[in-house]
């Protein structure tokens, strides 16, 4: 199923995100963590492809089982950074061949060590270039982006950003995701600006539940997220007890989901990190209004 399918249903649904493992030794317990999580029958499940393309071998074995084991809707990560053009057609005729019609087209992350390279002679600088290639290579693949409602960290101000995102959606996205936000507030006032902007895709909120004290920081440092009052008093309150932590994320979690649900917000992503138990906690309290 493509996903424009399901967002076209008009239906509140659920999606949730996993990650391949980084060796080859993790494989089976990364596997078993994925396969948890598509037994929940989510509406669809993104599987990421690592930074710098470090985990990329194994994005398209756990899309293909989940979507042939479990029959989920599958997301394929497909990220261009430091690829070369043959890399990239390989990968799309590979996606293509697995039977798996949504992907999600990025540049990627930049390692310490892409960061430092020499960027002029990269076959793609940004992920427009991999969507026009995707577009161009003849397979009907629906196509998502990423956006970002407090900015790109690399733009100069939000109107830049906006003016870059619109540009990406004429090249071929059909729908957005946004990167993680702990406000509401800053979601509602994007999709404003963007609306203004004459963006219409469907755009999907991500939301990540925070269970632990110590990814505060790293969640901050991937996305520059704000984080407000009240999710900091709760981080402050419950962060050195794990199970207390644990709860309260989740909570805030699920709080910031329902009030999306309740603003007409049909459709959520949750960065659920290989976390059955916490998919399964956040689709639990959701269960009477996800129907």
């Amino acid at each position: 199923m493509k996903l424009t399918e399901l967002f076209e249903q008009n239906k509140l649904s659920l999606s949730f995100e996993v990650f391949p493992p980084k060796t080859d030794t993790a494989f089976e317990s990364v596997k078993h963590a994925t396969e948890a999580i598509a037994a929940l029958r989510p509406s669809f499940m993104s599987v990421t492809y690592g930074a710098g393309g470090g985990t990329s071998k194994y994005t398209l074995d756990i899309a293909k089982n989940i979507k042939e084991r479990y029959g989920v809707p599958t997301l394929a990560h497909l990220t261009c950074v430091s690829s070369t053009k043959e890399t990239v057609r390989e990968k799309i005729e590979q996606i293509r061949a697995a039977g798996i019609e949504n992907i999600m087209a990025l540049r990627g992350d930049l390692t310490p060590a892409l960061e430092q390279s020499d960027r002029s002679a990269w076959a793609y600088s940004h992920a427009i270039d991999l969507i026009r290639d995707i577009r161009e290579s003849g397979a009907d693949f629906c196509i998502g982006g990423a956006c970002y409602p407090e900015i790109h960290p690399e733009s100069a101000n939000q109107r830049e950003d906006i003016r870059y995102l619109k540009e990406k959606v004429d090249a071929g996205c059909s729908f957005l995701t946004t990167q993680m936000f702990f406000d509401n507030n800053l979601l509602y006032n994007f999709l404003y600006k963007i609306r203004e902007a004459g963006i219409t895709v469907p755009v999907i909120p991500g939301v990540m539940p925070i269970t632990n004290g110590n990814q505060v920081e790293r969640a901050i440092k991937l996305s520059g997220s704000f984080m407000p009052q009240r999710f900091k008093a709760l981080v402050d309150k419950f962060g050195t007890t794990p199970d207390a932590m644990k709860q309260a994320g989740i909570a805030y979690a699920t709080d910031q989901i329902i009030d999306l649900f309740a603003n007409g917000i049909n459709n959520v992503h949750v960065y659920s990190m290989n976390k059955p138990d916490v998919a399964e906690a956040i689709q639990k309290n959701l269960s009477d209004i996800l129907g």
